[in-house]
Protein backbone atom coordinates (compact mmCIF):
# COMPACT_ATOMS: atom_id res chain seq x y z
CA UNK A 1 0.00 0.00 0.00
CA UNK A 2 1.21 3.71 -0.75
CA UNK A 3 2.77 5.00 2.13
CA UNK A 4 0.28 8.08 1.12
CA UNK A 5 -2.62 8.50 -1.08
CA UNK A 6 -5.11 11.81 -2.17
CA UNK A 7 -8.87 11.97 -0.70
CA UNK A 8 -9.99 10.96 -4.22
CA UNK A 9 -8.28 7.81 -3.71
CA UNK A 10 -10.04 6.51 -0.21
CA UNK A 11 -13.58 5.29 -1.82
CA UNK A 12 -11.42 3.49 -4.44
CA UNK A 13 -9.98 0.90 -1.51
CA UNK A 14 -13.18 0.66 0.38
CA UNK A 15 -13.42 -3.26 0.95
CA UNK A 16 -9.92 -3.55 1.12
CA UNK A 17 -7.41 -4.48 4.10
CA UNK A 18 -5.41 -1.30 3.52
CA UNK A 19 -2.88 -1.76 6.44
CA UNK A 20 -0.80 -3.89 8.47
CA UNK A 21 1.35 -2.61 11.43
CA UNK A 22 4.71 -3.99 12.11
CA UNK A 23 4.59 -6.22 15.44
CA UNK A 24 4.77 -4.83 18.69
CA UNK A 25 6.16 -7.02 21.86
CA UNK A 26 4.00 -6.99 24.80
CA UNK A 27 6.00 -7.60 27.73
CA UNK A 28 5.82 -7.40 31.39
CA UNK A 29 7.07 -3.86 31.38
CA UNK A 30 4.65 -2.53 29.18
CA UNK A 31 2.04 -4.24 31.16
CA UNK A 32 3.40 -3.06 34.25
CA UNK A 33 3.30 0.40 33.42
CA UNK A 34 -0.55 0.18 31.96
CA UNK A 35 -1.84 -0.84 35.30
CA UNK A 36 -0.09 1.66 36.70
CA UNK A 37 -1.57 4.33 34.24
CA UNK A 38 -5.12 2.50 34.92
CA UNK A 39 -5.04 1.57 38.34
CA UNK A 40 -5.49 -2.19 37.00
CA UNK A 41 -3.43 -4.13 38.79
CA UNK A 42 -5.57 -7.41 39.14
CA UNK A 43 -3.00 -10.64 39.70
CA UNK A 44 -3.60 -12.06 36.25
CA UNK A 45 -1.98 -8.55 34.60
CA UNK A 46 0.73 -8.15 37.34
CA UNK A 47 1.90 -11.03 39.04
CA UNK A 48 4.11 -13.55 37.24
CA UNK A 49 4.01 -15.93 40.18
CA UNK A 50 0.25 -16.07 41.39
CA UNK A 51 -0.97 -15.90 37.57
CA UNK A 52 1.41 -18.75 36.65
CA UNK A 53 -0.25 -20.97 39.69
CA UNK A 54 -4.00 -19.49 39.73
CA UNK A 55 -4.69 -18.85 36.51
CA UNK A 56 -5.57 -20.55 33.19
CA UNK A 57 -3.10 -18.63 31.23
CA UNK A 58 0.54 -19.87 32.17
CA UNK A 59 1.32 -16.85 33.55
CA UNK A 60 0.15 -12.92 32.99
CA UNK A 61 -1.60 -11.48 30.14
CA UNK A 62 -2.17 -8.15 28.64
CA UNK A 63 -5.39 -6.08 29.86
CA UNK A 64 -7.34 -5.83 26.75
CA UNK A 65 -7.73 -2.47 27.34
CA UNK A 66 -3.21 -2.07 26.77
CA UNK A 67 -4.34 -4.12 23.56
CA UNK A 68 -7.06 -1.61 22.11
CA UNK A 69 -5.28 1.40 23.03
CA UNK A 70 -2.03 -0.32 21.05
CA UNK A 71 -4.59 0.70 17.67
CA UNK A 72 -3.41 4.08 17.33
CA UNK A 73 0.04 3.03 17.14
CA UNK A 74 -0.92 0.24 14.99
CA UNK A 75 -2.72 2.89 12.91
CA UNK A 76 0.05 5.24 12.84
CA UNK A 77 2.43 2.45 11.37
CA UNK A 78 0.11 0.61 8.94
CA UNK A 79 -2.04 2.90 7.36
CA UNK A 80 -1.21 4.85 4.22
CA UNK A 81 -1.12 9.12 5.21
CA UNK A 82 -4.02 10.89 3.67
CA UNK A 83 -1.87 14.12 1.94
CA UNK A 84 -4.84 16.41 2.40
CA UNK A 85 -5.28 15.37 6.06
CA UNK A 86 -4.84 18.61 8.48
CA UNK A 87 -5.79 16.13 11.39
CA UNK A 88 -7.00 12.90 12.72
CA UNK A 89 -10.01 12.81 15.11
CA UNK A 90 -10.58 9.63 16.88
CA UNK A 91 -15.08 9.19 16.79
CA UNK A 92 -14.88 6.00 18.43
CA UNK A 93 -15.94 1.71 17.99
CA UNK A 94 -19.10 0.44 17.40
CA UNK A 95 -18.10 -3.09 18.23
CA UNK A 96 -15.43 -4.83 19.89
CA UNK A 97 -14.70 -7.79 21.24
CA UNK A 98 -11.87 -9.62 23.06
CA UNK A 99 -11.49 -12.99 21.29
CA UNK A 100 -8.10 -14.45 22.98
CA UNK A 101 -5.89 -13.03 25.82
CA UNK A 102 -2.09 -11.83 24.94
CA UNK A 103 0.50 -13.52 26.78
CA UNK A 104 3.15 -11.74 28.85
CA UNK A 105 6.15 -11.30 25.99
CA UNK A 106 3.71 -12.19 22.82
CA UNK A 107 4.07 -9.67 19.46
CA UNK A 108 0.92 -8.53 18.21
CA UNK A 109 0.26 -6.22 14.92
CA UNK A 110 -3.03 -4.78 13.63
CA UNK A 111 -4.99 -5.51 9.82
CA UNK A 112 -7.04 -2.58 8.77
CA UNK A 113 -9.79 -3.16 6.07
CA UNK A 114 -11.23 -0.13 4.93
CA UNK A 115 -15.15 -0.57 5.22
CA UNK A 116 -16.28 2.70 4.70
CA UNK A 117 -15.52 6.38 3.76
CA UNK A 118 -17.77 9.09 3.76
CA UNK A 119 -17.49 12.86 3.67
CA UNK A 120 -19.55 14.43 6.57
CA UNK A 121 -19.50 18.24 6.28
CA UNK A 122 -17.40 20.74 4.11
CA UNK A 123 -13.86 19.39 5.38
CA UNK A 124 -14.21 15.79 7.32
CA UNK A 125 -14.09 12.52 6.18
CA UNK A 126 -15.41 9.77 8.48
CA UNK A 127 -13.50 6.44 8.15
CA UNK A 128 -14.54 2.82 9.36
CA UNK A 129 -12.61 0.31 9.94
CA UNK A 130 -12.75 -3.02 10.72
CA UNK A 131 -9.89 -4.17 12.93
CA UNK A 132 -8.24 -7.46 13.66
CA UNK A 133 -5.15 -7.32 16.25
CA UNK A 134 -3.54 -10.69 15.71
CA UNK A 135 -0.94 -12.38 18.07
CA UNK A 136 2.35 -14.08 16.71
CA UNK A 137 1.83 -18.11 16.11
CA UNK A 138 -2.14 -18.24 17.76
CA UNK A 139 -5.16 -19.04 15.69
CA UNK A 140 -7.34 -16.59 17.24
CA UNK A 141 -7.00 -12.99 17.16
CA UNK A 142 -6.69 -10.89 20.35
CA UNK A 143 -9.54 -8.61 19.28
CA UNK A 144 -11.49 -7.53 16.81
CA UNK A 145 -13.47 -4.41 16.36
CA UNK A 146 -15.47 -1.46 14.19
CA UNK A 147 -13.22 1.21 14.78
CA UNK A 148 -14.38 5.39 13.61
CA UNK A 149 -12.13 8.26 12.96
CA UNK A 150 -12.73 11.20 11.29
CA UNK A 151 -10.37 12.49 9.10
CA UNK A 152 -10.18 16.62 8.56
CA UNK A 153 -8.99 18.74 5.64
CA UNK A 154 -9.52 22.12 3.89
CA UNK A 155 -12.52 22.59 2.46
CA UNK A 156 -11.15 23.75 -0.42
CA UNK A 157 -9.03 20.29 -0.59
CA UNK A 158 -12.89 18.28 -0.80
CA UNK A 159 -13.04 16.06 -4.12
CA UNK A 160 -15.86 17.27 -5.88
Amino acid sequence: MAREISLVEVESLVGQEIGLSKWITVDQTMIDAFAAATDDHQFIHVDPERALAESPFGGTIAHGFLSLSLLSAMNYDALPKIREQTMGINYGFDRVRFMSPVKSGKRIRGHFVLADARFRGAGMLMTTYEVSVEIEDERKPALTATWITIVQFDPKDRPL
